[in-house]
């Protein structure tokens, strides 16, 4: 078990903001995506060669949790990892630290299935990308204080 890697980092500017003066869900969410691409990247799913596996992974479900509002000016990261490996999924969890303050900011758990691109269907996990899963696997003592 590895641990965290770092998938991503951005500024919250004013235009990611609402009326109520914080980061605004639709930016968390997007925040959140653009570490999953970097996590698909080092699992080997990249935008360059997806139709050359003919598979990728696809998001079947999110969960965010929001723990601490973000304002203008904030500075973030997004931390990844890899919190179970199923038989035709991945679970993959991303947190969003304010690097000045080290405050956990928010949580997002995404089920990923393994996708046929062919045949349009969910297909068991190979052996080789549950292997590169498994170098990012998280404690599961870890992921179950993140729920």
């Amino acid at each position: 078990m590895s641990g965290w890697i770092e998938t991503g980092r951005g500024v919250v500017y004013p235009w990611h903001c609402d009326h109520l003066g914080h980061m605004n869900v639709q930016h968390y969410v997007g925040f959140f995506d653009i570490g999953a691409f970097h996590l698909m990247s080092v699992l080997g799913f990249t935008s360059h060669n997806m139709h050359e596996l003919g598979a990728t992974l696809v998001d079947a479900q999110h969960t965010i949790r929001y723990r601490n509002e973000q304002k203008v000016g904030s500075l973030i990261k997004i931390e990844s990892g890899i919190a179970r490996i199923g038989n035709k999924s991945l679970t993959c969890l991303h947190r969003m630290l304010n690097t000045e303050t080290g405050v956990l900011a928010a949580t997002t758990e995404i089920v990923m299935v393994y996708f046929d691109l062919t045949e349009r269907t969910s297909q068991p996990l190979p052996d080789d990308l549950k292997q590169k899963a498994g170098a990012h696997l998280l404690d599961p003592a870890l992921v179950e204080e993140l729920a």
